[in-house]
């Protein structure tokens, strides 16, 4: 009764007299609007040290701070009573009614639950106390990604991701080759399967702002359930979800200056000249032409181009721009992002004069939202679309550079200008090859598009909040629809290019004039018409994945789960080329996971993956991949009490199983199939002259083709000390069998015409790989250490091939690398030949003359020659065996500083091409560049013996002369150490004070600057050591600057 009367006052006051709720104007306002400061102290229940970054919030509004490294807070509230909420990652939230307190303090306790359920999972997440597997996970806050591939940054920053970035050229091309635990087989695919929210997409795809979590499954345990694909092991990565509460707006902004870390460079015209003379053993140069071209007096007729300096600027800009909005209620959350990214190169331009601009510049557009919606409250529907628009340009004298960064490494700096000073475009003196400059800017211009369209629909049913006996089972159902397509226009002209004879007496250029009609001519006539050129490409895919989870608990002692999935996926080429490639594409597979943990001491779990592929033909499509795993949690036993205060946690774990790999290689779509192939002709007739053509066996059938296997096992232990040292440490091993290639074996009187491919090749793939973390606070500064450390070694055991005459030239038992590349081979070089004496006297080496200054190789087997049965297995591979990354964060008050470095060892590459192993090789002078480290450090006549004694190059040969074979060959003279450490990245930031927030509407801000690939410490000094061998031609790696600023709002 009293309820309804205050029900009806309240009416009546609202409706009825009006001028009631004017009463006491001045009272009400000043109440809502009194401000107060609560200030306090939050410290853990356990060992009672503050809290730092622990979140203090005014319930039901946008109020807010954190706790600095004291524990302390500071808020202010505006009108009279509200509840603050005080909460910590892995501590249970706690609610404290303000009433007319001033000061409050709190005590978090840990919420072994909420600890627990971090670790994301193979379709799911576990306890992370309880997970057995070999899983490593990244904190994406810590991720820095200066360019627009999330892969360039992975080397280092995760035990057992081993990744290289060759190139660093704005957009797709700078995308890293990275593998899980290194590479375990040579044919086929080796890298690892990538899956974001559940579903296969590219890696770089996803814009670092949106990930949530970031995983990597290393071992069987882990991966099996993925049979298809998880052979290379899986990365997972989740992205964001909205969170209840008023919208909150995350911004971040960055502009950068990208330069190369290191560029080759190449002789003067003047040191050119001297070497010519000297490969040539002539004056052909003479002492006042060399003159000319050091001093510039003539740059057109005595050019002196540095073509490097000429082509590029010293540095180029990129642009970021992120923004995200989070929010959500009691029935929908939602996330939505958006970001633009932009990058320039350092290719310079000729300005507008054609009205385009044909440098390299990258876009990509980036568009998520995430949307959660409670149907019931036991069933929820998550809707996630994306969309990702890229565009690059380009010039147009190919679909990409290749051709490009050829001649800039190949063109002599004599052989004409980039331009003649009357502005007529330059060229060769014959109608052959090309001039960089004229490729670059007047070749008209490509333009590239890709997008790719990205949706996921699921439900998710609690049915243990429908009947209580069903309590942990929920049910999950998800559709995506994938389309990709891409683009390339290329508008392509032809320039034409003139090349001075010399000065006419009036001193201007003298060009052809080959008809003598007083017009010059033009060596290479062009075509100024923009061509047009278009190639497409395109995918779509469509996923299906149903499952049953099941976790829970029993008289807290017996913690049981359990899953069960079925999927099945469609991949269709849109753009295909022929009727094979247009079929689609199909798999389909079952998943099934069974764990159980004792008193969340003793664990085991078994995963199965039954997965079919239509790459097999019928019998072998569907392959069964079981795996099992152990754990002890060490620490939670009675007896292991008194030394927690030493080490507060120790674990160890071990697996075992088989996973699988379907994209196997071979030539053919279904490698199972036969073919029928041309052969041969017959005839018939008086005179033989009638008849046709004949046809064969192709390629053999092959019903037995099936999966590639790995056999994996993995033990490990983790441990903390002194709850400030974390340790996780791994060892693995591997065996891949069923590698699918073509027979070396098979002798030629079989009489087949195409070399058969059968499963028959074997690896051995073993290492470790350990993470270590360390957070100590030292005063008012907190301090966290981290590193990490993979090590592996691969060997081939099978690859079909007989012994050799040799058994060290035996591949078998010998490392691999990525591509296909099997451990180098090479001879022995024992340095240089000093005299005619030393040849007659030395094994006769079979690659051509050679002479005194030449390359001396070890007569390995001891038969008086030196020929390719004396190459042995020498250096390592392209792939570092070692990769490590270590690094320190400082935080002190307002301001954080980051440090991290990268490095690898155990890799090999070998220089080569003309630039640098073979000077004056090609015949072709005006296609002649050398490396400036040839110069002063390479074997002449004019040297003394001392001075030859310490020479890195050998003597100059010319094109097909003396030595040009014999010095050439891959040996030990060309191997180079590809070790390195890098200054990966560094940042400084500074967190604006709450004290000066609080008058704004921004929560909070902090400016930071940031520099990634800053140094880098090698023995290996002509180019960045990164990028491999060869002559180091293609666009460097970037050297990044950053500033920028992320604000909440």
């Amino acid at each position: 009764m009293k309820k309804m009367k205050m029900c009806a006052l309240f009416l009546l006051l609202c409706v009825g007299v009006p001028q009631l709720v004017w009463a006491e104007p001045d009272v009400e306002k000043t109440e809502q609007s009194k401000k107060r400061t609560i200030t306090g102290t939050v410290v853990s229940a356990e060992d009672k040290m503050p809290i730092i970054g622990a979140n203090v919030w005014l319930k039901n509004s946008t109020t807010g701070t954190i706790t600095d490294f004291d524990g302390k807070f500071s808020i202010t509230v505006e009108g009279v009573g509200g509840v603050l909420t005080f909460s910590y990652v892995g501590c249970k939230s706690v609610d404290i009614a303000i009433n007319d307190q001033k000061e409050i303090n709190v005590e978090l306790a840990m919420d072994s639950e909420a600890l627990e359920e971090v670790v994301v999972v193979g379709y799911g997440s576990q306890k992370k106390e309880s997970v057995v597997g070999a899983i490593s996970t990244l904190d994406v806050n810590k991720l820095v990604v200066p360019g627009a591939n999330i892969s360039t940054m992975l080397a280092g920053q995760l035990a057992g991701v081993v990744s290289m970035n060759r190139s660093g050229e704005p957009g797709k091309s700078s995308a890293a080759d990275f593998y899980i635990r290194g590479v375990s087989s040579f044919k086929g695919t080796s890298t690892p399967l990538v899956l974001v929210d559940g579903i296969e997409r590219d890696l770089d795809l996803v814009d670092t702002d949106d990930i949530a979590t970031f995983s990597i499954l290393k071992d069987a345990s882990a991966s099996a359930v993925y049979g298809v694909r998880g052979a290379n092991g899986v990365i997972l990565i989740t992205t964001k979800k909205g969170k209840e509460g008023k919208p909150q707006i995350n911004a971040r902004t960055e502009f950068g200056f990208t330069a190369p870390t290191k560029k080759p460079k190449m002789v003067s015209s003047a040191q050119w000249a001297e070497l010519y003379n000297e490969a040539y053993q002539t004056n052909y140069y003479s002492p006042e032409d060399i003159q000319k071209y050091r001093d510039g007096s003539d740059p057109d007729l005595y050019p002196n181009v540095n073509w490097f300096d000429s082509m590029f600027n010293d540095m180029a800009s990129s642009q970021r721009v992120n923004l995200s909005v989070t929010g959500g209620g009691d029935i929908v959350n939602y996330y939505i992002s958006g970001s633009f990214y932009h990058e320039n190169s350092i290719y310079k331009t000729a300005g507008d004069i054609y009205g385009y601009d044909p440098s390299i510049r990258y876009n990509k557009y980036n568009f998520r939202a995430n949307v959660d919606v409670k149907v019931t409250p036991s069933t929820t529907l998550n809707v996630n679309l994306a969309n990702i628009y890229e565009k690059s340009f380009g010039p147009g004298s190919g679909d990409n550079d290749n051709s490009l960064w050829s001649y800039i490494f190949m063109t002599s700096p004599n052989a004409f200008p980039v331009q003649y000073s009357d502005g007529t475009i330059s060229g060769p003196t014959t109608d052959s090859g090309n001039n960089p400059w004229n490729m670059l800017v007047h070749s008209g211009y490509r333009e590239q598009f890709w997008n790719s369209s990205q949706s996921l629909i699921g439900i998710t049913q609690d049915f243990g909040k429908l009947w209580e006996p069903l309590e942990g089972l929920t049910g999950n159902v998800k559709f995506s629809w994938d389309a990709w397509n891409t683009t390339i226009q290329r508008r392509e002209k032809t320039p034409g290019h003139f090349h001075a004879r010399g000065r006419n007496e009036d001193g201007s250029l003298r060009y052809d004039d080959n008809d003598g009609d007083g017009i010059w001519d033009p060596v290479r006539t062009g075509n100024n018409s923009l061509g047009f050129a278009i190639g497409r490409s395109g995918t779509m895919t469509t996923y299906l994945e149903a499952s049953l989870n099941y976790n829970r608990l029993f008289n807290d002692t017996h913690r049981v789960g359990a899953l069960f999935l079925y999927n099945h996926k469609i991949h269709v080429n849109t753009q295909a080329g022929s009727g094979d490639a247009a079929l689609p594409y199909k798999n389909q597979g079952l998943a099934g996971r069974l764990t159980y943990a004792f008193k969340d001491t003793y664990f085991a779990e078994v995963n199965v993956g039954y997965n079919g592929s239509e790459n097999f033909a019928r019998g072998h499509r569907f392959g069964f991949f079981p795996a099992a795993a152990v754990g002890w949690m060490v620490s939670h036993e009675d007896w292991f009490d008194p030394i927690t205060d030493v080490v507060d946690m120790l674990k160890l774990k071990a697996s075992y199983g088989i996973v699988g790999n379907d994209d196997i290689g071979g030539q053919r779509r279904w490698v199972y199939e036969s073919t029928i192939a041309n052969g041969g002709s017959w005839n018939y007739g008086e005179n033989g002259g009638q008849g046709g053509q004949g046809i064969r066996v192709g390629e053999i059938e092959n019903l037995d083709a099936s999966w590639e296997e790995a056999k994996k096992f993995n033990a490990g232990i983790e441990l903390s000390l002194f709850r400030k040292a974390k340790l996780q440490v791994d060892y693995f091993r591997e065996e891949r069998t069923g590698i699918f290639l073509q027979r070396a074996g098979l002798p030629a009187i079989v009489g087949v015409s195409t070399i058969p491919y059968v499963n028959i090749g074997e690896t051995l793939n073993q290492g470790i790989d350990a993470n270590l973390e360390y957070v100590h606070q030292l005063g008012d500064v907190l301090l966290t250490a981290r590193g990490n450390f993979t090590y592996n070694r691969n060997k081939l055991i099978n690859n079909d091939e007989p012994d050799w005459e040799y058994k060290y030239q035996n591949r078998i038992g010998k490392s691999f690398g990525s591509g296909g590349a099997l451990h180098p081979f090479g001879l022995i070089a024992l340095g240089l030949f000093e005299s005619q004496e030393e040849i007659d006297n030395s094994p006769v080496q079979n690659f051509g003359e050679y002479r005194v200054g030449d390359i001396k190789y070890k007569d390995v087997n001891g038969d008086g020659q030196v020929d390719t049965q004396d190459q042995v297995a020498i250096g390592y591979t392209n792939l570092p065996e070692i990769t490590y990354g270590f690094g320190l964060t400082a935080q002190w008050k307002n301001w954080d500083v980051n440090v991290f470095f990268q490095g690898v060892d155990n890799c090999s590459f070998f220089l080569g091409g003309g630039s640098i192993t073979s000077p004056f090789g090609s015949g072709n002078m005006e296609r002649a560049a050398i490396n400036a480290d040839v110069y002063g450090n390479v074997w002449m006549s004019t040297n003394t013996p001392e001075q030859n004694a310490r020479v890195t190059y050998p003597r100059l040969s010319q094109g097909g002369g003396a030595g040009s074979s014999n010095n050439t060959q891959t040996s030990t003279w060309w191997m180079r150490d590809g070790s390195f450490v890098r200054l990966k990245n560094f940042e400084l930031g500074y967190t604006m004070p709450k004290s000066i927030l609080d008058k704004t509407f921004i929560k909070s801000i902090r400016f930071y600057l940031s520099g990634n690939n800053l140094l880098t410490f090698s023995n290996f000094k002509l180019w960045d050591p990164e990028k491999g061998g060869g002559e180091g031609s293609g666009y460097p790696l970037n050297r990044v600057l950053s500033i920028g600023f992320n604000a909440n709002f």
